[in-house]
């Protein structure tokens, strides 16, 4: 399970700091608390023999984990309802379901109805039973706007029903707009905001339910929705969680509602869930213990510990969101597909938390290193998150740590900003270098030659030849002298000492040397000589693409040429590689090859008006070819094919022969329109060279 590029709330992994949040003694006859909160896995070695993982599940650590419809030490006991068909008890067909969580039915409404291809119906798959419940049934002509109208006049009973309509119309996440989230926002604050219809468990689970669905939209849906909406649901969630009994049903595969009632003192409190092959959560896989519990660290999700300096009897409520969805952030804009988990703890009135501190180990994939992060929760006057009152600091063993004062029912945060691993390949450099300077030597030596010999041939094909010579000249030399990027940014934590808010999960570094090595004047000399199309596709993708505060946008780490990658370092078509160098280098090469095609045609064709003395060798046909294939650069379709290459030593190979083929253009013109034709014409000289050897 990947929790890499992560907005983290006290999630996954081992934390090594306990925690005290210390209280002065308060005038009134309220007693204040001193908490220490413990985020840990607890680095218990705990020895077990190895097991045999079954039903898909992958052993880690001596440890099975398990898909989400399997549990037990070896992923050996069901946890689901299977399918179910049609019978004298439910017309529906319902799949195979987690325990816990609703089912959607196969049937869909008919077309001519408002709610054209939604499911017809729902059901509960039922913890102790192993089986739906009765089925929850839509009319398709029901619409969230005509709930949200009528929700708040209705009858215990008619809520009920509104409730599970609700839950359905909400079930598909493509068919969750903007207006559409807001008005089930609406629809769950009223639910879940009456303490009476809250006393209906069938309310709550499905009120739940439908939040778990809404948290499944695409991100882009929530710029357009009603904050104001979102913010009063997550408060009236925070309340939930302290009035509300413990109830397994209200863990929902995208968001949790834990409490725990005070009924006997107790000093601590732990939260623990668990780890799984799927990236939800799971009632059996979420635990409150009042004692702390001895857990391998390899099975922990998300722990977090809470402690009391006195006897502590009143109620904590949690409330654990998978992402940010409903915490829109003005100030962090996360550019990655990353996750981002959001956790709320919650004290009952007159209670108060003084200090909090809490950690997490950072996760990330191969791709990704953390460059910095900063402490935050959520601020409701601000619609933000806020470090107020919050410092960080880096522990050796590498976790995140993050102490925050002063605060109560609050939604803790650690908002991480990456970098991506770039690979810096000393070989392929010096391959290039090499190549390149090669090229510039043969290049120049053709392009003097060619004039030399000018008589010989006529005047077009040396101009033709010493214009392409002179334009690769210039090519090569900036490549020279412009690919090796001087500021190379190495992987590693750069941690500043201030806690501030990142601007993005995505660090980017402002540009720190010269654009690509290129002189400022070179952008205006070559409009001025007129180089044409390509002059306007460089144009055009610099300004579209380069800002100085986010130089990789245009141009790549590693070197200095045009980006490619994402930040999984996968080739997107929405770099200016794609529509600057490889789309145009693409056309070009198809034209190239259809001249080949044609003049091969051409030189290979006999001629049946020529005398058997006057006809050309084979060899000579064939050389003439390849020399036409060298100067049209076809070689450069090597690099299509690296393209679309994923095996990693297969690549580098590729990538090896892409660099000897085209850095080495200029030696193997000069070889063949210099040097070859030099050698013909003075047989005396290679006669030499072969009997001196």
């Amino acid at each position: 399970m990947d929790y890499s590029l992560l907005l983290l709330i006290f999630t996954s992994a081992v934390f090594e700091k306990t925690w005290c949040l210390n209280t002065t003694e308060s005038t009134t006859s309220t007693p204040n608390y001193s908490i220490s909160a413990t985020f840990s896995s607890l680095y218990t070695t705990v020895t077990v023999p190895s097991l045999v993982c079954e039903n898909k599940g992958i052993l880690q650590d001596g440890i099975c984990i398990c898909p989400d419809d399997w549990t037990g030490t070896t992923c050996n006991i069901q946890n689901f309802c299977p399918e179910q068909k049609p019978s004298h008890t439910s017309k529906f067909t319902f799949p195979k379901t987690v325990l816990g969580q609703f089912a959607s039915s196969v049937e869909r409404c008919p077309p001519e109805t408002t709610n054209a291809g939604m499911h017809q119906a729902s059901a509960l798959c039922n913890i102790a039973t192993h089986s739906f419940d009765s089925p929850n049934i839509l009319n398709c002509s029901l619409t969230l706007d005509a709930i949200n109208a009528w929700v708040s006049g209705a009858t215990p009973e008619q809520k009920q029903n509104l409730a599970s309509s609700t839950q359905i119309l909400t079930s598909i996440p493509e068919r969750l707009t903007p207006h559409n989230i807001t008005n089930a926002a609406k629809i769950t604050n009223i639910l879940l905001s009456d303490q009476q219809t809250t006393q209906t468990t069938d309310i709550a689970i499905s009120a739940v339910a439908t939040i778990s669905q809404l948290l499944n939209a695409s991100h882009e849906m929530y710029s357009s929705v009603d904050h104001t909406a979102i913010s009063e649901l997550t408060q009236t969630l925070q309340k939930l969680s302290l009035r509300e009994k413990p109830n397994p049903l209200l863990v929902q595969p995208k968001m949790a509602v834990q409490s725990l009632k005070g009924q006997t003192p107790i000093r601590q409190v732990q939260l623990t869930s668990f780890k799984g092959l799927n990236d939800n959560f799971l009632p059996d896989r979420i635990k409150l213990h009042i004692t702390e519990a001895e857990v391998s660290k390899h099975i922990v999700d998300l722990q977090m510990n809470v402690t009391f300096s006195e006897d502590f009897d009143k109620d904590i409520g949690f409330v654990l969101y998978d992402n940010d969805q409903f915490f829109q952030s003005k100030s962090f804009k996360p550019s990655l597909d990353t996750k981002r988990r959001v956790i709320s703890a919650n004290l009952q009135e007159n209670s108060g938390i003084d200090q909090v501190q809490f950690a997490v180990t950072p996760s990330a994939d191969s791709t990704m290193s953390l460059n910095d992060f900063a402490c935050v929760f959520w601020s409701y006057d601000k619609q933000d998150w806020i470090t107020d009152g919050c410092t960080k600091n880096k522990s050796p063993s590498g976790h995140v740590v993050c102490s925050c004062k002063k605060l109560k029912n609050a939604n803790f945060a650690i908002l991480m900003a990456f970098d991506i691993n770039y690979q810096y390949s000393e070989a392929l450099h010096w391959i290039s270098i090499t190549g390149c300077a090669l090229s510039v030597v043969g290049l120049s030596v053709t392009a003097l030659y060619q004039i030399i010999t000018r008589k010989s041939r006529g005047g077009t094909p040396t101009l033709l030849v010493v214009n392409i010579c002179l334009s690769m000249t210039v090519f090569y030399l900036l490549f020279i002298f412009g690919i090796n990027n001087p500021v190379q940014h190495v992987n590693g934590t750069k941690m500043s000492g201030e806690n501030i808010v990142p601007e993005s999960d995505h660090h980017k570094y402002s540009d720190q040397g010269p654009l690509s090595g290129t002189p400022p004047w070179f952008p205006q000399v070559a409009m001025a000589v007129g180089w044409g199309l390509p002059a306007v596709i460089v144009g055009i993708s610099l300004g579209s693409t380069y800002r100085v505060e986010e130089p990789l946008g245009y141009r790549q780490e590693e070197f200095c040429w045009l980006a490619s990658l994402d930040h999984k370092q996968k080739f997107n078509i929405k770099k200016p590689m794609f529509w600057g160098f490889v789309l145009p280098l693409l056309l070009m090469l198809i034209s190239n090859t259809a001249i080949l095609l044609h003049f091969s045609y051409k030189i290979c064709r006999t001629n049946p008006n020529l005398n058997k003395s006057r006809k050309t060798s084979l060899t000579k046909k064939m050389m003439s070819s390849f020399s036409l294939a060298v100067m049209l650069g076809l070689s450069w379709v090597t690099g299509y094919i690296l393209m679309i290459t994923q095996e990693k030593n297969l690549k580098f190979i590729l990538s090896v022969v892409f660099c000897l083929l085209n850095t080495t253009q200029g030696v193997q013109i000069f070889i063949l329109f210099a040097l070859r034709p030099f050698l013909n014409s003075n047989p005396a000289i290679l006669t030499l060279c072969v009997r001196q050897k």
